[in-house]
Order: C-alpha cells, then structure tokens, then sequence
C-alpha cells in the first residue's frame, strides 16, 4: 500500500484562508450588531424587556415596521498570487569510482587498490592473512571522484 505524502505547506495556506474568512465574518457581524444598535432598534435584551412588560399590548406590535433582515456583505474575491518558486536547492552531482579495498576482520579498511589492480589487491590480502594469521579480504569501495582543477 502506497502512502499519502501530505503536502503540509498547502494545508498551511488554506488553514490561513479558513482563519481569514472566519475573521472577516466575525467582523461583518460585529458591523451589522453595531448598525442594528444605532438604528434604533432594541437589542435582543430590551426587546425580552420589553415583551415582559407589554405582553398585554398586543397592537404594539402591529405599529412598528416589520424588521429588516441585514444581507451578509459578501467577502471580496482575493488577488490569486502566483506560486514562488522553488527554493529548494538540486544537490549538487558527484561522480564516484570505484576501488578495491583490502579489509581486515574489523571491517578497517587496510589499503586501496585501482579498480582495474584487483589481481594485486587480492594478492595483499592473502600476503596479509599468511604474515598475521587474521582474515583479510577484498572488497569494491565508491569513493567520490577528485577531478584536477586547472589554475
């Protein structure tokens, strides 16, 4: 089963937009709130008021015009930005060769050969196993590859 790579940098920018909505609704609603006050209109706590006090009044009602209901002011389209690029460096390529080391039984590499010297590299390591009595043995080693530089 293959797994999702979450690219969290989007999921970033549209918790931004979400907070950014959710505030500039919280805003227009805090507008119309203080618009309804300045009107004139009762709050929601003195009209309570004042239906407890004028529950026998029922024409009072009937008088006052009918409340208007505030339309939600649509929020403006965002300018669509275009995507930075990428500032993610490309690794810088580094060419290996390949060479034969001669180990010990502590994996230390003991010495190196040219990839094409493999004869004497195995040469070394019997030569080695004979002289200390311990294992040696050969094996292909990619280390990076030291270009000369012309000054």
């Amino acid at each position: 089963m293959a797994r999702r790579i979450v690219n969290r940098k989007e999921k970033r920018a549209e918790f931004d937009a979400f907070e950014e909505r959710t505030k500039s609704e919280d805003e227009e609603t805090e507008e119309v709130e203080d618009d309804d006050e300045e009107e004139g209109e009762p709050s929601d706590a003195a009209a309570a008021a004042d239906q407890e006090e004028g529950g026998a009044e029922g024409d009072s009602d009937e008088d006052e015009a009918p409340k208007k209901k505030k339309k939600k002011k649509e929020p403006k389209p965002k300018a669509v930005k275009p995507k930075a690029k990428s500032r993610a460096r490309t690794p810088k390529i580094v060419r290996m060769k390949v060479v034969w080391g001669v180990f010990n039984n502590s994996n230390q590499r003991v010495a190196t050969y040219q990839y094409p010297q493999k004869k004497q590299a195995e040469d070394h390591a019997a030569k080695l196993m004979t002289d200390k009595r311990s294992t040696h043995f050969v094996q292909p080693v990619k280390e990076p590859f030291e270009e000369k530089k012309d000054e």
